[in-house]
């Protein structure tokens, strides 16, 4: 029998493709039924929130995978966005900030020598 989340989460996906933003809600929705704690499900609904105009939803969602997943760098990017979209510039950019630093963390695993992001988040320029 096939996985019911990946089912709802695809259908969902399907959905937030053709823009059908708020069907798409229904679908994760679904399967959040199944799986509560669905990071990737959740990053979704917050996405599909945000397309609608719903940011202190969307805010709200990514709060809870950044919970869940506080090393994600995903979501604090998406948490930039939700925000920016608010005029919430200085928050955004913090957010975007740890997004850049958790991303530098994941790169050391794989290249020793990237460079790290400045104390404000920003990348080095190496020539």
């Amino acid at each position: 029998m096939a996985d019911p989340k990946l089912q709802f989460h695809m259908a969902g996906l399907k959905l937030f493709g053709q823009g059908k933003f708020e069907e798409a809600i229904v679908e994760y929705r679904k399967a959040l039924e199944v799986a509560p704690d669905s990071p990737e499900v959740l990053n979704a609904v917050a996405i599909s929130q945000s397309k609608l105009g719903r940011q202190d939803e969307a805010i709200a969602t990514i709060q809870r995978v950044i919970g869940l997943t506080p090393d994600d760098p995903f979501a604090f990017t998406s948490l930039s966005i939700f925000l920016q979209r608010q005029g919430k510039i200085p928050e955004a950019e913090a957010a975007g900030a740890k997004a850049r630093m958790l991303n530098w963390k994941q790169e050391l695993k794989t290249n020793p020598n990237a460079p790290r992001p400045d104390n404000d988040g920003k990348m080095k320029v190496i020539q």
